[in-house]
């Protein structure tokens, strides 16, 4: 496969294109964000930023599963949702406090298996999931969370900020298999210890707290380069990436490696003068991180294999999210 193929590839994946929809549900409230006093940050983020009068903010996140999945397999679920919750509020470099939930059921047996995978997710992460809603009668079954964590004002770590020059990170947990219930999931965290689990997902606030990172997201179900598109799109910037420095493991193929929601992954921006810290505080915490590629105020992101160049996304032209 050639590099414009790859790049066709990644854009029209379709982790990718369902984010499209978000730009018109956004605009929908336009008229009244001017009545969010307390809020610093909302669309667009892992999670809104509020501001509490004291030197610490609420993050206030939320996520559903995936239609698919759940048909799948309802212990995935469950236990997945507190992963994609716990990663919104770690990604921006704080502590998860608590979660709830609203539930759809056609079944007992559904329940209770979402119902495990949940407790399950709460007794790797140590997050309590502390009330919801549910309905019991529903003729399909789904899930949705949300979450609350809690960040220094000043050591918050957005996806609007990233500036021209900056380098672009990429941190993995390499020590991980593909899920069972899709080709684009990647799991880190079942199979591990609490312990280490607990240490690989709060790597961000150290980095927060050590300020050395302009800008950052988890990489989610867009994949790497699709989530590196979302923080270019609210950054108003551009990106070239350099697609030998991205590591991959050896048993993954390279392009479903690039569609892939790592569950322990991370994109961020860095000055030239923090990334070899950066990158040792990844790789102290057992991820695998390396510089792939550069910030620019072009509103393209394209990739190269060092004979080749292909734009994945052209953020003059299109939108992902269109936030």
């Amino acid at each position: 496969m050639n590099i414009e193929e790859l790049a066709a590839n990644l854009r029209n994946f379709e982790g990718v294109t369902r984010k499209k929809p978000i730009a018109d549900i956004v605009s929908i409230f336009e008229t009244v964000r001017s009545e969010y006093g307390e809020v610093i940050d909302d669309f667009g983020d892992d999670a809104a930023i509020i501001d509490i009068g004291t030197d610490d903010v609420i993050l206030f996140a939320a996520d559903a599963i995936w239609g698919r999945i759940v048909n799948k397999s309802p212990w995935w679920t469950g236990y997945t949702s507190v992963v994609v919750n716990v990663n919104d509020i770690s990604a921006m470099g704080g502590r998860p406090l608590a979660m709830v939930n609203v539930m759809a059921s056609s079944d007992l047996e559904s329940t209770e298996e979402i119902m495990k995978g949940i407790r399950d997710g709460i007794s790797k992460f140590g997050v309590p999931m502390v009330g919801g809603h549910m309905h019991p009668d529903t003729p399909y079954n789904s899930l949705a969370v949300a979450i609350v964590g809690i960040a220094k004002k000043d050591c918050v770590i957005r996806s609007d900020s990233a500036k021209p020059g900056d380098a672009v990170i990429v941190a993995y947990d390499m020590d991980g298999r593909v899920g069972k219930n899709s080709p684009y999931s990647w799991d880190t965290t079942s199979f591990k210890d609490a312990e280490v689990v607990r240490e690989r997902f709060m790597v961000m606030q150290g980095i927060g707290e050590k300020k050395l990172v302009t800008a950052g997201k988890d990489i989610s179900n867009p994949g790497t380069i699709g989530t590196l598109g979302m923080l270019c799109e609210v950054s108003r910037m551009g990106a070239s990436i350099d697609l030998r420095k991205i590591p991959c493991p050896d048993d993954v193929d390279f392009e479903q490696w690039l569609k892939i929601y790592p569950a322990t992954g991370y994109v961020v921006t860095a000055k030239e003068e923090n990334t070899s810290e950066c990158v040792a505080v990844f790789e102290n915490a057992g991820l695998k991180a390396a510089v792939i590629g550069e910030i620019n105020d072009s509103r393209i992101i394209d990739i190269y294999d060092g004979n080749s160049k292909a734009v994945v996304f052209d953020l003059n032209n299109d939108n992902i999210t269109g936030i």
